[in-house]
């Protein structure tokens, strides 16, 4: 089963997209509530809006499967990243708005889990370890690019407002001090957005998991306000907005990359 899309790039730049996949198999997604079918937890357009990173030579993993197939940024024990705050699991029972995913009585059992790991969850994975390290091996040191979006208000997963921009580097242990000072200082130069280092999202599972700058890797966690690049209630993409969200990106990562 063709369950992600690798293009292998000839920078030392891996860019991962684990929640730009909206498909869901016919068979569970008539298990789900009718809200849920279509959804609506994505990371909307990610791939669209990264698409400029090809002509940096980067390497992109892309998933086909929805979040509510498997979550990719969630580890296989399922333990939780932020403990003592809402989140969502391995499996979402619940989304983001804190209503349930499934139908009464369809939630997915252990062993139903246990299969979605080896069928989706395991190939993602295994593509993004062997891209990091054949980048690695060629370059001297990689750098793990995690993309992500999520709708700017979402009282169920955090108070208030999120901020335009979300750094998140698990407090400055995924990736070198400079990567980390490089990417605070172009958030300085630019206006248009607001901007937090480590704040609500510090990165999930893949920043914490693949982050090993001792060993040449790494990585970054940038989580967006879908305010800034898309409609949030219709889901459809704003070129205008869009190619302002682009740039800001782009000189991100080129700045990152050192």
């Amino acid at each position: 089963m063709d369950v992600c899309t690798l293009h292998r790039g000839t920078a030392p730049l891996l860019i991962s997209l684990p929640h730009d996949g909206s498909e869901i198999p016919d068979a569970l997604a008539a298990r789900m509530t009718p809200e849920a079918r279509c959804a609506p937890d994505t990371d909307w357009h990610v791939s669209r809006l990264y698409a400029f990173a090809r002509d940096l030579g980067a390497s992109i993993l892309v998933p086909r499967y929805s979040r509510y197939v498997i979550d990719l940024n969630r580890p296989p024990d399922d333990v939780s990243l932020y403990p003592g705050q809402n989140t969502t699991g391995l499996c979402p029972t619940v989304r983001f708005s804190g209503d349930p995913v499934y139908l009464p009585g369809e939630v997915p059992a252990a062993d139903e889990i246990a299969q979605r790991i080896e069928t989706y969850w395991r190939p993602y994975h295994d593509a993004l370890r062997d891209e990091l390290d054949r980048l690695r091996d060629i370059h001297g040191r990689a750098l793990l690019w995690e993309g992500h979006s999520i709708r700017g208000e979402c009282p169920f997963l955090f108070d208030g407002r999120l901020p335009d921009l979300n750094i998140g580097t698990v407090s400055g242990a995924s990736c070198v001090p400079a990567v980390q000072q490089r990417i605070e200082a172009a958030l300085r130069t630019q206006n248009d957005y607001d901007w937090v280092v480590n704040g609500r999202f510090k990165g999930g599972y893949i920043t914490r998991h693949y982050g090993d700058p001792a060993n040449g890797i790494d990585a970054v966690q940038l989580e967006i306000a879908q305010r800034i690049y898309m409609d949030e209630a219709s889901f459809g993409y704003d070129d205008a907005l869009a190619a302002r969200a682009r740039q800001a990106i782009h000189d991100l990562i080129v700045a990152s990359l050192g």
